[in-house]
């Protein structure tokens, strides 16, 4: 694609060359676009600050890709369109691609005859632009047969069979939509009754004509409801504000109209206001409304634990923490004469246990619970009000974000059923924008999600008409309950019935894309082969000769799939390779766009459905040799920079491609946080990980609810949770790097003196140096204008060299603003109605400008990705991000929905669980070597807050002590020696009452958690499992890492693939793959194992028996095995089967081990024939 840029706005078009994939070219023909200048940087509605708050004519260009002109100049109301760029495109025609349809949305066009004309592909979504380091951006138009044109009526159209005009409002309380003609029709041939509900219409009486004129008078004094604008042409004696936005938006309001033509008044309270009341009640006289109530009901409560059962749940950890203190006391100042090592090696792993301990309890003080008011929600941003007065939703837009690298260990129908329950989410279908990211470039993954926006045109309505839940059709379809319940609608069976052979058809389609893709390139490479011998052979060249024609994967319209092949080339491998992005479902209408009736072409009756999908692009970021792509956190920034070009979603959620969104109003759930008083606070909302297809049992402690129903719920309490990677609503300033509009600062002991930062105020307090504040509007001094503009010159370094990016960054933040109305926020809100407008088009330069921020060098020289954005430098960049957040001093909130926001899928094998909780340690272990340690945390975090992330940084180190304290009871049954000199009453009780307290610890934790006992008992075990084989394997990396700089490089965990009927769910928990990581709990089971044996048969046959010390060896080492036990039943398998190698490395391990101890200690009484000794 090639740019020209205009030298001036008034000078010739932008003109955008796209060349076509496949045909030959026969002509050329341009079609026009517009788009407003600059895109980003001006918002639908005049309250919205101006870029970067730019004051008086200051103009901004994007490297030649947008003119602009200040919103200041007076501009005549004839010369509104010289405010617009055209952009030209011009497309070769070929026998596939004739006309293409110039429309940005999916609504109905009228042709030159009046005449409905099917809606076409439009040119955005049917093109994908490539570009990066040192090559042209370039549109290829694709062939548009992927997805399919249905006949869709608007619902702006009288509903009368055979009648297409438009619909006049306000005839009958019903809402059936008629037009003018039909309802004179109605009213001279139908007697003046309604075709919908069957009722009069209010204008029509058989009275006479002075009661007529009776009512007429009485209608007169009433105020009217609010008209729309598209009923009457404009009066030009009425004012109106001049509007900025393009020729195919509705205009802006007229409120002195409405007075005018309503009787209306401004307001209770006005000189105008009706005698008898504002409509007719009940009484005759209606109360004047509670202006008010909107504003001051909350949208979040926050819920306490019950006093009974926090008092004493925070007493029982004072009253352990006491015995531990007694013990270790006792312990210390009674050592073992007999065994000084052994002692003094089981009393170093005590006291860790105790400071570990200590910092996994002290966070847990405070847990917290709060629930949502979705009521609230839908009454303050969707109902009608003076400044809203369609009703149209005021709610901010959300981005989703959908990650995957490999199609072979991600599944597409996996990713595909996780992007059809984010188009089919409960929310305005204008404010949902779906990114994929594919980091591997895989075309599978590209006609993957071709596949799936087809396919969502049957499955979306069809959730929307029957309110399905889940929204995921395997999950929805593969249900095993009654389907029939809560479902009323007559027509459910049979569409249900269509609706899943379509999705069986749809999963047979998917699954053989990756050999359709095999054979189509197999063809294609042996045509080119053929055409590359006859030029040889043209070329009188020798047939003899080798001819080397590239292996390339090729796309069904004959054309070169840009991103990575299957053979890996130059500029076609998964670390080389172009950036690609391509809008599969372009930009839905502001109104709602309903169906057809069911026929051959439509599977479901649509008539009464909204049928618009939201926005979904395929996105797959520029990676070149020799540039660190930082793995999932470079996709996620890149990820974050192509949606504020395209969509400019104020918040984002991110999911993983197996996690699918469970409860449709999850989206709802989380803005309710966002958008209530002191929302403006919170950087993101972090939902529980759900997983399915696990084991009844749970034997590696996959649902891992201790922690999302124990320790995240407690962190609630302490300025919020850390995030966990998935599932999380961000705030996008916050994603920036700009620090909150208010922050607390803790100082003294604990943090017991706190002091308020109010950051945007000017002249309050000293920024540090890392401090990035976003500036409001209306709140600088003219002594504040240097700084401001110091801070402007500064984002281009801070974001990059995209002036559209950073010009995108005031209006994320104006449009995440917390309403006007609330207490307390005055000029910091946004009034209420600013967004109930209709986004601005997406024109091809757009696309441009958002492939040029996914380059592989956009990154150079900023600080994306060391304060902006993802956090790069560690293997667990979510935890790492989230801290950021929270040391700027922000908050976060966990929401826990009473239905699961979002399930997904965990590893059940145990190799794959041990390498899962590897990558996590080995992240912990980086975290804690870096300047990420909450040691250096600023005083904006709380001091348990901090404590808690001090222990992230700090769990791996334990397990060193804890392979000690493992080997300690088969060592003390070896020897014949015990940790203390004899079993005495103080250490039996001492050991007593530490066992109770932390049991009833356990069981307070369960009733206000509400996980149960076995998910307690499988986390402790699998602590044990992963404390022995993990965690010391990453704390060794980490070292590795800090000390000999040895990158640490990770796998991708495998997500399981959707079962078929005939294959056993889980099959992959009974697969044993070796792994170095089980040798050490394996030798400490068999080591364990062998000293109880030896040390039984030792005391039996002992002519003085020590029965004490025999059993307090027996009862720790039985204490180990029992925590050991799932891992030996995953070493088992199905049939008890155990591969040889693991039988070798631990037999020959214990071999050592007894025979180093032999060395070391040997027997009482051995004669020197016993000892070796070399010759």
């Amino acid at each position: 694609m090639v740019l020209k840029t205009a030298s001036s706005p008034s000078s010739s078009p932008v003109t955008i060359t796209v060349s076509s994939s496949g045909g030959k070219e026969t002509g050329s023909r341009s079609m026009g676009l517009t788009s407003p200048v600059p895109r980003a940087s001006k918002s639908n509605n005049p309250n919205s600050p101006s870029p970067l708050g730019s004051r008086g004519n200051r103009r901004a260009s994007s490297g030649g890709r947008y003119c602009s002109m200040s919103q200041d100049d007076p501009i005549p109301i004839e010369e509104i369109n010289s405010e617009f760029v055209t952009y030209t495109v011009h497309i070769p025609p070929t026998p596939d691609h004739q006309s293409i349809s110039t429309s940005q949305t999916s609504l109905n066009e009228e042709g030159k005859d009046g005449l409905k004309l099917k809606p076409e592909r439009s040119f955005i979504s049917g093109t994908i632009f490539t570009g990066g380091y040192n090559c042209v951006t370039r549109g290829h138009v694709i062939d548009g047969s992927l997805e399919r044109p249905e006949t869709l009526k608007s619902g702006l159209v009288c509903g009368m069979k055979g009648c297409d005009e438009k619909e006049i409002e306000g005839k009958c309380e019903c809402g059936f939509k008629i037009c003018g003609d039909c309802y004179l029709d109605c009213v001279a041939s139908g007697g003046g009754h309604c075709p919908g509900c069957k009722e009069p219409y209010k204008d029509v009486s058989d009275d006479d004509e002075d009661d007529e004129v009776t009512s007429d008078s009485e209608e007169d004094d009433q105020a009217l409801p609010l008209p729309s604008m598209r009923e009457s042409k404009l009066d030009k004696r009425l004012s109106l504000v001049k509007s900025f936005k393009g020729p195919n938006h509705p205009p802006d309001f007229d409120h002195t109209r409405w007075l005018f033509e309503t009787k209306g008044t401004y307001g209770y309270g006005n000189a105008l206001w009706p005698k008898d009341g504002y409509g007719s009640g009940a009484s005759g006289f209606e109360n004047p409304p509670d202006f008010g109530e909107r504003s001051k009901r909350p949208l979040t409560r926050k819920v306490g634990v019950s006093p009974a059962i926090l008092s004493p749940y925070r007493l029982l950890i004072i009253l352990r923490l006491v015995a531990l203190g007694f013990f270790l006391t006792w312990r210390i100042r009674h050592p073992n004469r007999d065994a000084m090592w052994l002692w003094g090696m089981s009393i170093t792993c005590e006291l860790w246990f105790a400071f570990s301990w200590l910092l996994d309890q002290l966070p847990k003080l405070c847990p917290v619970n709060r629930i949502t008011d979705l009521s609230v929600l839908k009454e303050r941003f969707e109902s009608p009000n003076l400044r809203n007065p369609k009703g149209r939703s005021d709610l901010p837009g959300i981005d989703v974000f959908v990650s995957t690298a490999d199609p072979e260990k991600e599944p597409p129908l996996v990713t595909a059923n996780t992007i059809l329950s984010i188009l089919a989410v409960d929310y305005p279908v204008e404010k949902v924008a779906c990114y994929l990211s594919d980091d591997g470039g895989a075309l599978l993954t590209f006609e993957a999600l071709a596949e799936t926006a087809s396919f969502a045109r049957v499955w979306v309505p069809f959730c929307r008409k029957h309110n399905i839940e889940p929204r995921n059709p395997e999950a929805y379809l593969g249900q095993k309950r009654d389907f029939l319940k809560n479902k009323v609608r007559l027509d459910f069976v049979r569409e249900r019935r269509r609706v899943k052979r379509e999705y069986d058809e749809f999963k047979v389609r998917i699954n053989s894309l990756p050999e359709s893709i095999r054979r189509r390139s197999d063809a294609y490479n042996a045509h080119e082969e053929l055409r590359a011998k006859k030029t040889q052979m043209k070329m009188g060249g020798n047939l003899s000769d080798p001819i080397k024609v590239p292996k390339a994967t090729w796309m069904s319209d004959g054309s070169h799939w840009p991103g990575t092949w299957a053979s890996a080339q130059p500029d076609h491998s998964k670390g080389d390779h172009a950036g690609i992005i391509q809008a599969m479902l372009a930009p839905p209408n502001a109104e709602p766009v309903y169906g057809a009736e069911a026929d051959g072409e439509n599977l479901i009756d649509t008539r009464e459905v909204d049928t618009r999908l939201p926005l979904l692009v395929y996105v797959s970021r520029e990676k070149r040799p020799g540039y660190d792509h930082n793995k999932k956190a470079g996709a996620m920034n890149a990820l974050v920079r192509t949606s504020a070009i395209m969509s400019n979603g104020p918040f984002i959620l991110n999911l993983d491609c197996d996690h699918y969104i469970y409860n449709s109003l999850a989206l709802r759930e989380g803005m309710c946080f966002m958008l209530d008083r002191g929302g403006d606070r919170i950087c993101y909302v972090q939902f529980p990980q759900r997983f399915e297809g696990i084991d009844p049992n749970d034997r590696y402690a996959n649902h891992n609810t201790v922690f999302f129903d124990v320790s995240m719920r407690a962190l609630d309490g302490l300025q919020g949770p850390m995030y966990v990677g998935t599932g999380c609503i961000f705030r996008r300033t916050a994603l920036y790097g700009f620090s909150p509009p208010r922050a607390t600062e803790h100082h003294g002991w604990f943090g017991r003196r706190k002091i308020k930062l109010l950051l945007r105020k000017p002249k309050v307090t000293k920024k540090a140096e890392d401090e990035i504040v976003l500036p409001i509007n209306g709140e600088h001094n003219d002594d504040d204008d240097d700084d401001t503009d110091i801070e402007s010159l500064l984002l281009p370094k801070r974001f990059g060299n995209s002036t559209s990016l950073v010009a995108s960054i005031p209006v994320a933040e104006y449009q995440g603003r917390l309403l006007q109305d609330m207490q307390g926020m005055r000029n910091q809100g946004r009034p209420a109605g600013s967004l109930a407008v209709p986004r601005e088009p997406l024109d091809a330069a757009t696309v441009a400008e958002a492939i040029s921020v996914i380059s592989c060098f956009y990154e150079d020289k900023t600080e994306w990705g060391k304060r902006v954005g993802w956090i790069y430098g560690s293997v667990t960049e979510d935890v790492v991000t989230g801290y950021r957040m929270h040391n700027r001093g922000w908050r976060s909130v966990y929401c826990v929905t009473k239905r699961d926001a979002f399930r997904g899928t965990a590893p059940i094998n145990l190799t794959d669980r041990l390498h899962q909780v590897l990558r996590w340690a080995t992240g912990s272990v980086e975290i804690f070597f870096s300047r990420n340690n909450a040691l250096f945390a600023t005083r904006r975090m709380k001091f348990l807050q901090r404590v808690a992330y001090f222990n992230v940084g700090m769990y791996p180190f334990t397990s060193m002590f804890l392979l000690v304290y493992c080997i300690l009871p088969a060592v003390s049954l070896f020897s014949g020696q015990f940790i203390v000199q004899a079993l005495s009453v103080t250490f039996l009780i001492f050991l007593l009452a530490i066992t109770i307290t932390l049991c009833l610890l356990a069981i307070l934790e369960i009733k206000w958690s509400g996980i149960t006992l076995h998910d307690w008992w499988r986390n402790e075990q699998f602590w044990l499992i992963g404390g022995t084989s993990a965690h010391p394997a990453a704390v060794l990396q980490g070292l590795l890492k800090v000390i000999a700089g040895v990158d640490i490089s990770f796998t991708l965990t495998s997500k399981s693939a959707t079962p078929d009927d005939e294959e056993d769910e889980f099959a992959e928990l009974y697969v044993v793959k070796w792994s170095f990581l089980m040798v050490p709990p394996i030798t400490i089971m068999m080591v364990n194992s062998i000293a109880i044996a030896v040390a039984v048969a030792r005391t039996m046959y002992s002519p003085f028996p020590d029965w004490s010390k025999l059993l307090g060896g027996v009862f720790f080492s039985f204490w180990v095995l029992c925590h050991l036990y799932p891992f030996v039943k995953g070493l088992m398998g199905r049939r008890g089967k155990v591969p040889t190698i693991v039988f070798v490395w631990s037999g020959l391990l214990s071999i050592i081990v007894s025979l180093l101890w032999v060395y070391i200690n040997p027997p009482s009484g051995s004669k020197d024939y016993m000892k070796f000794k070399f010759p």
